[in-house]
C-alpha cells in the first residue's frame, strides 16, 4: 500500500505541478541516447573492421542486430509496460542499456560485439515506447502535451542527426569502442534520477497477458525488417534470404492482428486502426522515416565519396538539417493549434518535397549554400510532420493503451526507416549500375564489381590504373550523381503522396482534456490502481468544446 500511494503522490506531483517538466527533461535524456546509439556507430565502421576483422555477414550483423532487436520487440515492450508498470520497464531498460554498452566496448571479437548490440536493442525497446507513453500519462491537457511531444520528436531527431558527428569525433580522438562508453556515465546519471522522478503508470490490466500474441508480433516484426533490410543490401527479392523472412514475417502479423481481434482482453485494441486519423498518422510516420533515413543514407556516401568529406565533416555539414528539426519542435506546438493536424502534415510534406527537388541542383561539385539551404528545408519540413503525426496519433489512442500505442508509432518509425534504405536503395542502385556498362578499355568483370557501389567503383579504378581507370573513376561519378537525382525525385513523389494522406486528419486541434485522465476525487492519471471500481469518476467533454476542463487535478499547475 505505501509503493502504490508513493507513486501515485509521483504522478500527481508530475500530472498537476511544474515537475511534469523535469520529467520531461529525463524521458528526452534517455531518448536521446537510444537515438544516438542507432547513427553513431556508422562512421565507427572502418576503424572497427580494422581492429576486429570481421566477415561481411558479421559486419553486416554488427551494424543491424540493434535497429532489428529494438523493432522487433517494441511491441512486446509497450504492452507489457501497460500491465506491470511503464516506469519499471523503462528503468531495467535503462540498467540492461548501460551493461551492453560497457561490453559493447570493451568487446574483442565480433561475436561478443553482435550479442552487445543486440542487448542494446532490448534495452532501447524497452526505453522507447515507455518514453512516449509516460509522456501520455504526465502529460493530459492535449496543449501541453503538444508541446512536449514536439521537444521529444527534435529530441530523437537531434540524436539521430548528432550521432555521425559525434561518432566522427571519437573515432579520429580514440578508437571506435568510445562510441559506446558516452552511454554509460549517463545511464549512470539517468537511472537514479528516473527512479526518483519518473511517476508510475499502467494501462487496463483486465485478463492475462497474451504471451503468444507478444511473441507473434515480435517474430513477425523480425521477419518483415530483416526482409527489408535484405532487400535493401541488393538481395534478389525472391531469394530465400529475402523473401523467407518477408513472408513468414508477414504471415505472423497477419495472424496476430485475427488473435487480437478475437480475443477480449488484446495486446492491442485493433479499434484503434478503425480511427481514420491514427491510421493516417502511422501512414504519415512510415512514409516520413521512408523519405529521411533513405535520403541520409544517402546524402552521406554523396558528401563522403563524390565530395571528399571527412566522417566529422559530413556529420557538420548535416548539422544545419539538426537545427532546423529543432526550430520546428520549438514552434511545433503554436504551428499545431494555428493550423490544425491537416494543414500541418500536409504542407510538412510539401515543403520536403521542395527541398528534395532543390538538392537535384547538386552535381559532382561542392555547393556549400544549396547543400545547407535544402537541409535546412528538409528538417524543418520533416520534423514538422512527424511531430504532428506522433501528436494526432498519440491523442487518438486512450491513455490505458499508451503504451500499446506508443510501440505502435515506434515500429512505424523501424519499419519506414528499413524501408527508406531499401527502396531509395534499390532505385539508387538501378539509375546507377547501367551508367558503367560498355566502357571502353574497362573489362567486363572490373565493371561489374564497380556497379555495386562507388566506394568499389573507386577500389576497381585505382587497381585498373591508366586511361581505362580514370573512364571508369569520372563514369562511376556521373553515375551516382545522375542516381540520386531519380532517387530524389522518387522520394520528392513519395512525399506528395503522404500530402495526399494527410487529407484524412482533423482540420484543429480539439483541445478538451481526455475524460479517462480527469477524475474529481483522484488526480490525473494515478497509476497504481486500475479497474473500474479503483478509478476515479471521470468529467465528460463538453459538446464541441476546445478548452480543456479543469477539474480538481487538472494539467494546469495551480496557482
Amino acid at each position: 500500500m505505501t509503493r502504490t500511494n508513493t507513486a501515485g503522490a509521483r504522478l500527481r506531483t508530475a500530472a498537476g505541478g511544474a515537475n511534469r517538466w523535469v520529467v520531461l527533461v529525463v524521458l528526452c535524456v534517455s531518448l536521446l541516447l537510444v537515438a544516438l546509439d542507432s547513427t553513431v556507430l556508422h562512421v565507427a565502421v572502418p576503424s572497427l573492421t580494422q581492429d576486429l576483422s570481421p566477415s561481411s555477414t558479421a559486419l553486416l550483423w554488427i551494424v543491424d542486430a540493434y535497429p532489428l532487436i529494438c523493432a522487433s520487440l517494441l511491441i512486446l515492450f509497450g504492452t507489457l509496460g501497460d500491465r506491470v508498470g511503464r516506469r519499471r520497464v523503462l528503468l531495467l531498460g535503462y540498467a540492461l542499456f548501460g551493461v551492453a554498452s560497457a561490453v559493447a566496448a570493451l568487446a574483442t571479437t565480433p561475436g561478443v560485439l553482435i550479442g552487445a548490440r543486440a542487448l542494446l536493442g532490448v534495452g532501447g525497446a524497452m526505453i522507447m515506447p515507455a518514453t512516449l507513453s509516460i509522456l501520455r500519462t504526465v502529460f493530459p491537457d492535449r496543449r501541453e502535451r503538444a508541446t512536449a511531444i514536439a521537444v521529444w520528436t527534435a529530441v530523437a531527431a537531434i540524436g539521430a542527426a548528432t550521432g555521425p558527428v559525434l561518432g566522427g569525433f571519437l573515432v579520429e580522438h580514440y578508437w571506435w569502442g568510445s562510441v559506446f562508453l558516452i552511454n554509460i556515465p549517463l545511464m549512470a546519471l539517468i537511472l537514479p534520477l528516473g527512479r526518483w522522478l519518473l511517476p508510475e503508470s499502467k494501462g487496463g490490466a483486465d485478463g492475462p497477458w497474451d504471451v503468444l500474441g507478444a511473441l507473434m508480433a515480435t517474430a513477425g516484426v523480425l521477419g518483415s525488417v530483416l526482409g527489408v533490410k535484405r532487400l535493401g543490401a541488393g538481395d534478389p527479392p525472391l531469394s530465400l534470404a529475402t523473401a523467407g523472412p518477408l513472408l513468414v514475417g508477414a504471415a505472423l502479423l497477419v495472424l496476430f492482428v485475427r488473435r487480437q481481434k478475437r480475443r477480449a482482453h488484446p495486446l492491442i485494441d485493433m479499434r484503434l486502426f478503425s480511427r481514420p486519423a491514427f491510421t493516417t498518422s502511422v501512414g504519415c510516420i512510415v512514409l516520413g522515416m521512408l523519405a529521411l533515413v533513405g535520403l541520409e543514407l544517402i546524402a552521406v556516401q554523396y558528401l563522403q565519396l563524390v565530395l571528399g568529406l571527412s566522417p566529422l565533416e559530413t556529420g557538420l555539414r548535416l548539422l544545419p538539417l539538426t537545427f532546423a528539426a529543432m526550430a520546428a519542435g520549438a514552434t511545433g506546438s503554436y504551428t499545431l493549434r494555428r493550423l490544425g493536424p491537416r494543414r500541418m502534415v500536409g504542407w510538412g510534406f510539401v515543403l520536403t518535397a521542395a527541398a528534395v527537388l532543390l538538392l537535384t541542383l547538386m552535381g559532382q561539385h561542392d555547393r556549400p549554400l544549396l547543400l545547407t539551404t535544402g537541409f535546412v528545408l528538409l528538417g524543418f519540413g520533416l520534423q514538422t510532420t512527424l511531430f504532428s503525426a506522433y501528436e494526432s496519433m498519440l491523442s487518438e489512442a486512450p491513455p490505458e493503451s499508451a503504451g500499446g500505442a506508443a510501440a505502435i508509432g515506434e515500429t512505424s518509425y523501424q519499419l519506414g526507416a528499413g524501408m527508406g534504405i531499401a527502396l531509395l536503395g534499390s532505385v539508387m542502385n538501378a539509375a546507377y549500375a547501367p551508367g558503367l556498362s560498355g566502357l571502353p578499355g574497362v573489362p567486363e568483370g572490373a565493371a561489374k564489381a564497380a556497379a555495386n557501389s562507388l566506394g568499389e567503383a573507386y577500389q576497381v579504378a585505382e587497381r585498373l590504373g591508366g586511361p581505362a581507370g580514370t573512364a571508369l573513376y569520372q563514369a562511376a561519378r556521373h553515375a551516382f550523381v545522375n542516381g540520386l537525382h531519380v532517387t530524389l525525385f522518387v522520394s520528392a513523389g513519395l512525399l506528395l503522396l503522404g500530402a495526399l494522406m494527410a487529407l484524412r486528419l482533423p482540420r484543429v486541434m480539439e483541445c478538451a482534456a481526455d475524460p479517462e485522465l480527469v477524475g474529481e476525487s483522484e488526480p490525473v492519471g494515478s497509476a497504481e490502481p486500475v479497474g473500474g471500481a479503483e478509478r476515479a469518476g471521470g468529467v465528460p467533454k463538453v459538446p464541441g468544446s476546445r478548452e480543456p476542463a479543469e477539474p480538481a487535478g487538472s494539467a494546469r499547475p495551480r496557482s
